[in-house]
C-alpha cells in the first residue's frame, strides 16, 4: 500500500499537510473603532448611582440600540460576560433560596452555577440525541412543585425546541430562559433564537461568531426584567430608592458592566454576523454531501423551522458498526492532520460540585437549608443516559471556527475523513494485534 494511502497514525503522509490558521476576525475597522475611544479618554461611562450614567457610556448604549434593532426585541442590555448575563437573567426573574431551575448537562459550567449563584437548584434533563439539544419530554417529566423556570441552552449553534419548551412553561405557569452563547444569528420559525425567551442572549467571547475579548447582550422584550436586568447589572443596592421589598428581592448588584472599547468593537463586528454564519453553513453543506454514506458516521441534524450557525459541527458514531472506538478514530484523524476536534462534551451532573452537592461552605446549601428544607435533587450517572452516552462514546465534533476558508480547505477534511474510514480494517486489525 502506497504512503498515500496508508493511515498517517501508521507511518503514511497525512492526508492534510498544511491546514490555514483561522481567519483574523478583527480587522482595520475595529482598530479604528477602539482607537477612537482611546483617543477620546472615557473607556467606561458607568456611575453606580442613579442617573443618566448608570446605563453606561455612549457606545454602549450606542451598541445596545444596535442589537435591538438586529434580533427584534424592545430591550438589549450589554454586559462584561455571557456568564454575569445568565447571572442576572436568573436574578431578574425572582428565584428564592432552594427553588428549582430546570436545564441540560450539556452546556457551559455557568448556565448551571448562574442558579446556583441565587441559591436555586439545578435540575439536569436529558438531551435530544439529534439536536443535542434540551429533550422538552425530559423537561416536563421534572416539573415539580418547586420549579420557577427553564433554562434551554442553544448548544453548538441551533435552537432548542422553544415553541415546544414555551408550551410546557405557559402550562405550568414557569420562566423560560435562552442560552444562546453559541446561537446568535440562528432562527426558530423565523424569530430569532434568543427572543423566543423570556430572557435571552448572546456571548461576545473572543471564540464567538462576534466578540470583543468578553462580554455579553441579554435581550428581553418585558419592560420590568429589562430594568431589573440593568440593576443587577450596576450595583443595584447603591440605587434602588424603594422600601419595597418584592422590588429589592434579588437586587444584590454587581459589577457586570461592558467597557467603551469592547462595545464600540462589537458594534463593528455585529453586521458581519450574516456574512460569518452564511459562511459557516456553506462549509457545513459541504461537508454533508462530502460525509454522506460514510458508515457508522450522522451528520448534523437540524430540527425543522430551524437554521444552524455551526458554532461547533456535532456528528454520531456508531461504534458498534464501526468495530472501532472513538478515541481511536480521533487518533486517527488527528494524525491526518485534522483540525479542532471535540472528542466529547462535558456533563455537568457528573461534575464534583454537583455530585456533592457542595456549593456554598460544606453544608450542602442550597439543596438544604432552604426553605424548601432537603431538595432531595440528586446527580450522577445515569441521570442523563442520552448525555452520558454521547460524551462517552459516540459524539464527535468539529470546531466550525475552523472552516470560515472556503471549499478548499473542506474538501481537504472530507478526504482526510473518507481516508479513515477507507482505512477501518487497518484500525481494527491494530486495535486486535494490541489485545
Amino acid at each position: 500500500m502506497s504512503s498515500a494511502h496508508t493511515l498517517a497514525l501508521f507511518g503514511g503522509t497525512p492526508a492534510i499537510k498544511e491546514f490555514p490558521p483561522d481567519p483574523a476576525l478583527l480587522g482595520e475597522a475595529d482598530v479604528a473603532a477602539a482607537a477612537e475611544v482611546i483617543r477620546g479618554g472615557v473607556l467606561s461611562g458607568y456611575i453606580g448611582a442613579p442617573g443618566e450614567a448608570f446605563m453606561g457610556g455612549a457606545r454602549v448604549r450606542a451598541f445596545e440600540a444596535q442589537c435591538a434593532a438586529h434580533f427584534g426585541v424592545k430591550h438589549a442590555l450589554a454586559v462584561n460576560s455571557w456568564t454575569s448575563g445568565l447571572v442576572c437573567a436568573v436574578g431578574a426573574i425572582g428565584i428564592e433560596p432552594g427553588d428549582e431551575v430546570i436545564t441540560t448537562p450539556w452546556t457551559m459550567a455557568a448556565t448551571a452555577t448562574a442558579i446556583l449563584h441565587w441559591a436555586g437548584v439545578p435540575v439536569f434533563a436529558d438531551i435530544d440525541r439529534n439536536t443535542f439539544n434540551i429533550d422538552p419530554a425530559s423537561v416536563e417529566r421534572l416539573i415539580t412543585k418547586r420549579t420557577k423556570a427553564v433554562i434551554a441552552v442553544d448548544i453548538f449553534g441551533q435552537s432548542a425546541d422553544m415553541k415546544a419548551l414555551r408550551a410546557i412553561c405557559d402550562r405550568h405557569g414557569l420562566k423560560l430562559l435562552g442560552d444562546c452563547a453559541q446561537a446568535p444569528g440562528a432562527f426558530h420559525h423565523g424569530q430569532a433564537a434568543g427572543t423566543l425567551a423570556d430572557i435571552g442572549g448572546y456571548s461576545l467571547n473572543y471564540h464567538k461568531h462576534i466578540h470583543c475579548g468578553e462580554g455579553g447582550v441579554l435581550v428581553t422584550n418585558d419592560d420590568r426584567y429589562a430594568h431589573r436586568l440593568a440593576l443587577i447589572r450596576n450595583h443595584a443596592e447603591a440605587v434602588v430608592q424603594s422600601d419595597d421589598p418584592v422590588e429589592l428581592a434579588n437586587l444584590l448588584g454587581h459589577n457586570f458592566r461592558l467597557g467603551e472599547i469592547e462595545a464600540a468593537i462589537a458594534a463593528v463586528q455585529l453586521p458581519l454576523l450574516a456574512e460569518r454564519v452564511a459562511q459557516r453553513q456553506q462549509a457545513a453543506a459541504a461537508l454533508n454531501a462530502g460525509l454522506a454514506g460514510l458508515p457508522g458516521l450522522t451528520t448534523p441534524a437540524v430540527l425543522p423551522g430551524n437554521t444552524h450557525v455551526y458554532y461547533i459541527y456535532g456528528l454520531q458514531l456508531d461504534t458498534a458498526r464501526l468495530g472501532v472506538s472513538r478515541q481511536q478514530l480521533l487518533a486517527a484523524l488527528r494524525a491526518e492532520g485534522v483540525p479542532g476536534l471535540v472528542g466529547s462534551y462535558q456533563n455537568l451532573h457528573l461534575l464534583p460540585l454537583f455530585r456533592h452537592r457542595i456549593a456554598y461552605g460544606t453544608g450542602g446549601f442550597p439543596w438544604t437549608g432552604t426553605a424548601h428544607g432537603d431538595s432531595g435533587v440528586t446527580y450522577g450517572p445515569g441521570l442523563c443516559p442520552v448525555a452520558e452516552d454521547l460524551h462517552s462514546r459516540s459524539f464527535l465534533g468539529l470546531a466550525m471556527g475552523q472552516f470560515a476558508h472556503g471549499p478548499a480547505e473542506v474538501a481537504q477534511l472530507v478526504a482526510a475523513f473518507r481516508k479513515v474510514w477507507g482505512q477501518l480494517d487497518a484500525l481494527r486489525g491494530a486495535v486486535a494485534q494490541a489485545a
